[in-house]
C-alpha cells in the first residue's frame, strides 16, 4: 500500500445520522503511522545504546577523569531523544484515540491537564531549589497544591464518568456489586503494602527531595515513558513487552531509594493512563497505573544490604523480582475484578493468571537482564557512588547555620619550676650594728 494511497484512506470521511465525522478507513493511517515509527525508535535508541556505551567505555579507557562529563552529556542526548519519542508517539495516539471514538472528552482533558501541571510543577520545584531552601518550599507548595487541585478535578470527572455507566458501557463489562467491593479492597491491601515497604526498606535514604533528586526523576520517569512506545508485543485488553522501559525507574529507586522511587513509579504510572486507557472501574484505575509501577518503584530495596554489596548486580535482581511480583499481583486483582467477563468460559484466576503473566513476566525479565549488564559496569557503578556521595548544591543550603566552629585547644605550658628564694634574714634588734649606722640611727629608738 502506498504512502499516497494511505494519505486518502486517512481524509476520507463521513458523517452518521447524529451529525459525527467517521474515517472510512480510520485506523489504516495511524496504526501504519504507530508501527512504523515504533520500529524506526526501537533501532534508533538500541544504536544509540551502543554508541553511548561504547564511547563511554573508550572515554574511561582513555581519559577517565573526562567520564563525568560524558556522562552528562549522554544524559542530555537520552533525554532529547525521550521527549522526540514522547511527542511523537502520543500525538498519533490521540489521532488513533479520535478517530476510533475513544476520546471522551469528561475524563481525557482533566488527565492531560493534570499530566501537565505535574510536569510544570516539577519544573518550577527545580528552578526554586538552585536559589534557597525557602524559594523551594514556597515552589514546592504551590505545585503541590496545583497538582492536588487538578487531580481533584480529575477525580470529580472520573466519579461523574463512573456514575453515568458510561465506563462499563464503552467496554462492554458489566461489574457485581461483589467485585466492584473486592476491587477497592485489593487496593488499599495493595496501597498499605507498598507503602509499608517503603518507608521499612527506605530507613536509611535521604529525607526529602533536593535538585538533584528532582531533577533525575523527571530524567528517569521521561526515559521509561519514551522506551514504554517502544513495545514489539501488544496484548489486545492493555499491557505490553516493551525494551526494558522499566530500568530507569529501577536504577532511580537504587540512587534514591524506596521513598522516592515509589513516588516516581506512581506518576509514571498516571502517564501511562494517557499512553494506554483502559478505564472502566475506579479502582481499576489505581490497580493498574499508579499502584502497579509504585510497586516498581520498590526496586532499590535491597540497595543498602551491606552483605550483598560487592555483588550490585544481585542486590538489583532480587529488588527487580519483587518488584515484579507486586506490579504482577496489582495486574491479577484487576484482570479477576474486573475483566473476568473477556474469559467466560475460563476460570477468572485462571484467565487472569495466563494473560497478566504473558507479558509482566518477560517484560520484568528483560529488564532484569539489562540491569544486570548495566550493574556489572565498574564504571557505572561509580558514577552512582559518586552520585550518591554527591552533597546537596551550595545553593540548596545556602541558608542552613553552620556548626560554630569551637576554639583551637592549644597546649597548656606548665610553668617553669624555679629553686625556691631562700628568705632573707630580718634585722636582729639585739644585734650590735656598727658605728656608721649606730650613729645614723634616730635619737628617740
Amino acid at each position: 500500500m502506498s504512502f499516497v494511497s494511505l494519505l486518502t484512506a486517512y481524509v476520507g470521511t463521513t458523517e452518521d445520522a447524529e451529525g459525527n465525522t467517521q474515517y472510512i478507513y480510520g485506523d489504516v493511517w495511524t496504526s501504519f503511522a504507530k508501527d512504523s515509527l515504533m520500529y524506526v525508535f526501537m533501532y534508533a535508541a538500541i544504536a544509540l545504546a551502543v554508541i553511548l556505551l561504547g564511547v563511554g567505555l573508550f572515554v574511561n579507557r582513555k581519559k577517565p577523569q573526562s567520564l563525568a562529563g560524558y556522562v552528562r552529556t549522554a544524559i542530555a542526548l537520552a533525554v532529547g531523544f525521550s521527549l522526540t519519542v514522547i511527542v511523537a508517539m502520543l500525538a498519533l495516539e490521540f489521532y488513533d484515540m479520535a478517530e476510533n471514538g475513544y476520546v471522551f472528552d469528561l475524563v481525557l482533558w482533566p488527565s492531560v491537564a493534570l499530566g501537565i501541571v505535574i510536569l510544570l510543577g516539577a519544573a518550577a520545584v527545580y528552578v526554586a531549589s538552585l536559589y534557597s531552601k525557602k524559594a523551594l518550599k514556597i515552589a514546592a507548595i504551590a505545585a503541590g497544591s496545583a497538582a492536588g487541585a487538578a487531580f481533584v478535578a480529575l477525580f470529580v470527572c472520573l466519579c461523574v464518568y463512573f456514575a453515568t455507566g458510561a465506563a462499563e458501557d464503552n467496554n462492554y463489562i458489566d461489574i457485581t456489586p461483589s467485585e466492584n467491593v473486592a476491587l477497592y479492597l485489593c487496593a488499599a491491601a495493595l496501597i498499605a503494602v507498598i507503602v509499608a515497604l517503603a518507608f521499612v526498606c527506605g530507613k536509611r535514604d535521604k529525607k526529602g527531595f533536593d535538585s538533584k533528586s528532582i531533577s533525575y526523576a523527571a530524567i528517569c520517569i521521561a526515559m521509561s515513558f519514551a522506551l514504554s512506545y517502544i513495545a514489539p508485543i501488544h496484548m489486545p485488553y492493555g499491557g505490553s513487552v516493551t525494551i526494558a522501559s522499566l530500568v530507569p525507574l529501577m536504577i532511580y529507586s537504587y540512587m534514591f531509594g524506596t521513598k522516592k522511587g515509589a513516588l516516581a513509579g506512581a506518576v509514571y504510572g498516571l502517564l501511562q493512563v494517557i499512553q494506554d486507557p483502559w478505564i472502566i472501574h475506579p479502582a481499576q484505575l489505581l490497580l493498574d497505573y499508579p499502584i502497579a509501577f509504585a510497586g516498581i518503584g520498590l526496586a532499590g530495596m535491597f540497595a543498602h544490604v551491606k552483605s550483598l554489596k560487592k555483588v550490585p548486580q544481585v542486590q538489583f535482581l532480587l529488588g527487580a523480582l519483587i518488584a515484579g511480583v507486586l506490579r504482577f499481583t496489582a495486574h491479577l486483582f484487576s484482570g479477576v475484578f474486573a475483566f473476568s467477563e473477556n474469559a467466560p468460559d475460563v476460570n477468572a484466576w485462571i484467565y487472569s493468571l495466563g494473560y497478566n503473566s504473558a507479558y509482566v513476566f518477560p517484560d520484568i525479565a528483560i529488564c532484569i537482564v539489562v540491569g544486570a549488564i548495566v550493574f556489572s559496569s565498574k564504571a557505572f557503578m561509580r558514577q552512582v557512588k559518586r552520585l550518591a556521595a554527591e552533597k546537596t548544591p551550595v545553593s540548596a543550603v545556602a541558608e542552613e547555620p553552620l556548626p560554630a566552629a569551637e576554639p583551637a585547644q592549644l597546649p597548656t605550658a606548665e610553668p617553669a619550676q624555679l629553686p625556691a628564694a631562700e628568705p632573707m634574714p630580718l634585722p636582729d634588734a639585739d644585734r650590735k650594728l656598727p658605728a656608721d649606722e649606730e650613729s645614723s640611727r634616730p635619737a628617740n629608738e
